[in-house]
């Protein structure tokens, strides 16, 4: 019997996704964005696993695909990859970005498949939501990344700012997007309410429950102050 841990399992469903992918593309029939995923992160992972240089693996990856060898609208839907792989020095994330190309046949005009149709003005988000900003410094000897999503009171351990001003917040960015914080610098971020439930659970684990609930702020202020969170 073959014990397979999730990492593996995902590993198999990517590599079968491949090779549909490369059977599709042999046959000539233009890949869908699951398919171009799949057989860029698969090809991406083996080299790794062949102990490919991180920059080669990029050139090749780059060269993989074009317009010519996906469905109309792929490529826009890809405009950035990230793929965890295995190196023989450990674990490291390689990013791809716009990895495919432009082909030689002209692209159709028109919509393609997630294509965002804005209206001309400007669409301003969490206009109505009470925000406060407040200054963070990042302590640490490298750079620090916080999402969007993110209640802030629980990022890195190593950034000091007024953690009880921030409960309850995340940063005020579109999904997705975030704020970097380089070490020694301090950057002023907005911080808007988090919606929704108002319900976190894991993260850095100091709210784990309702935000609004008596007493939970007090709690987590005084667990992060325990575990060495800078302005707890």
């Amino acid at each position: 019997m073959m014990n397979l841990s999730p990492t593996e399992m995902d590993r198999l469903v990517i590599f079968t996704a491949a090779e549909m992918a490369r059977r599709n593309r042999a046959l000539g029939i233009r890949l869908s964005h699951p398919e171009a995923v799949a057989l860029l992160t698969d090809e991406v992972m083996l080299a790794a696993r062949r102990d490919m240089a991180y920059d080669e693996i990029r050139d090749m990856a780059g060269r993989l695909l074009t317009t010519d060898d996906v469905e109309p609208g792929v490529a826009e839907m890809v405009p950035m990859l990230y793929i965890e792989c295995l190196f023989a020095e450990g674990t490291k994330v390689m990013a791809l970005f716009e990895p495919i190309g432009p082909g030689e046949t002209p692209l159709p005009q028109g919509v393609s498949p997630g294509e965002i149709i804005s209206p001309d003005d400007d669409i301003e988000i969490f206009a109505d939501l009470p925000a406060v900003t407040i200054d963070v410094v990042n302590t640490g000897d490298r750079d620090v990344q916080v999402r969007s999503h993110t209640h802030f009171f629980e990022v890195n351990r190593a950034l000091r700012f007024d953690r009880a001003a921030s409960w309850g917040m995340k940063i005020d960015r579109p999904a997705g997007l975030g704020v970097r914080f380089e070490p020694g610098v301090v950057k002023s971020v907005r911080l808007v309410p988090i919606g929704g439930g108002r319900v976190v659970r894991g993260q850095a684990g100091l709210a784990n429950g309702a935000l609004d609930e008596p007493g939970a702020k007090q709690r987590a202020l005084g667990l992060a102050k325990a575990r060495g969170y800078l302005g707890a």
